[in-house]
């Protein structure tokens, strides 16, 4: 059940990483983050996060637009919890055929036979029968660990024991009624950003509703004007619930703005929502936040009588690109 696996999220900060082909394994500072949909989600929050790597994020076919010296000094790790993500092999075969450093992540599937194949290095994370979404934590450390990054990685095993995914249960469950019948919107700063982007993930997918996010200070030149209610427009802003990620760490003059815009909002009598962002460490806070967010996304399947864990429209979808 899905909510066991939230339950447990936290075991998964204790995976220790095994690097086949190691000797191969090429070091760099610059990395190209090859994955879809919640494969990619680990390298969002890395590249939010950690300033020392330089990532670039690419969801598609083929190699990414930059320029070909970025490529070159780039090593392009393919990730894909199934292995089989149809997108994500191309880039992979597409950086191998020019002789651009690869790496992979993967459970099983094509992308780990390509790699013991070619003898690439690789990391076959647990294949554990749960979503990608909800692997963030074996590929998070399976990133680090193919990165280099030592005290990253230390920091978020020490999550095994930190992180106590059954506390954020009952505020999840609450949010969740406050959302009921409201399409979430989630608000962040730019350096949160990928947090934002990942709740809106998570309640899609789990709870198969629309839900948007949106960053400060940019959403203050442009989105909250389309909130700004004349009696003509009531009926399309009374659908939203906006939840305000707060993180202590951000800039002042972003908490103003945040301050400022939720008591616009609520001016113009629409639903705001602060949720307070808050860990003993970077990594904790990340994570108690997503985890908040995992328990709001599966109170609100239960809501709507939506199936919180596959997703078979997405399913669907890919029988008819086939």
């Amino acid at each position: 059940m899905i909510s066991d696996v939230i339950k447990n999220f936290h075991t998964q900060f204790a995976y220790e990483p095994d690097v086949h082909n190691g000797e191969r394994l090429v070091k760099s500072h610059a990395y190209i983050v090859a994955g879809m949909g919640g494969s990619a989600l680990a390298a969002e929050l890395m590249r939010a996060h950690d300033a020392k790597q330089e990532i670039y994020i690419h969801r598609g076919y083929g190699l990414p637009r930059v320029h070909e010296s970025a490529l070159r000094r780039s090593v392009l790790i393919a990730v894909s919890y199934s292995g089989n993500t149809e997108e994500t092999c191309d880039a992979f075969n597409a950086a191998y055929a020019q002789g651009i450093s690869v790496a992979v992540i993967a459970s099983g599937g094509k992308l780990i036979e390509l790699a013991k194949e070619h003898a690439i290095p690789f990391i076959c994370i647990p294949n554990t029968g749960i979503q990608p979404r909800h692997a963030t934590g074996f590929i998070l450390k399976a990133l680090m660990k193919l990165m280099g990054d030592d005290a990253g990685f230390a920091e978020a095993g020490a999550l095994a024991a930190l992180l106590d995914s059954s506390r954020y249960e009952q505020e999840g469950k609450a949010l969740a009624e406050k959302i009921s019948g409201k399409v979430p919107v989630i608000y962040a700063s730019s350096e949160n950003c990928a947090i934002a982007y990942t709740w809106k993930i998570k309640l899609n997918e789990s709870a198969k509703i629309p839900a948007f996010y949106n960053t400060f200070a940019e959403l203050n030149h442009n989105e909250m004007t389309g909130f700004d209610v004349i009696d003509s427009t009531k009926s399309l802003s009374d659908k939203f619930h906006f939840i305000f990620l707060t993180d202590k760490s951000d800039h002042p003059r972003i908490a103003k703005r945040m301050e400022l815009t939720k008591r616009l909002y609520e001016a113009r009598g629409l639903s705001v929502e602060a949720v307070k962002m808050e860990g003993e460490s970077r990594w904790h806070k990340v994570f108690a936040s997503l985890v908040l967010a995992d328990w709001t996304a599966y109170y609100c399947a239960l809501h709507y009588g939506t199936e919180p864990e596959q997703v078979p429209m997405v399913e669907e979808f890919k029988k008819m690109m086939e």
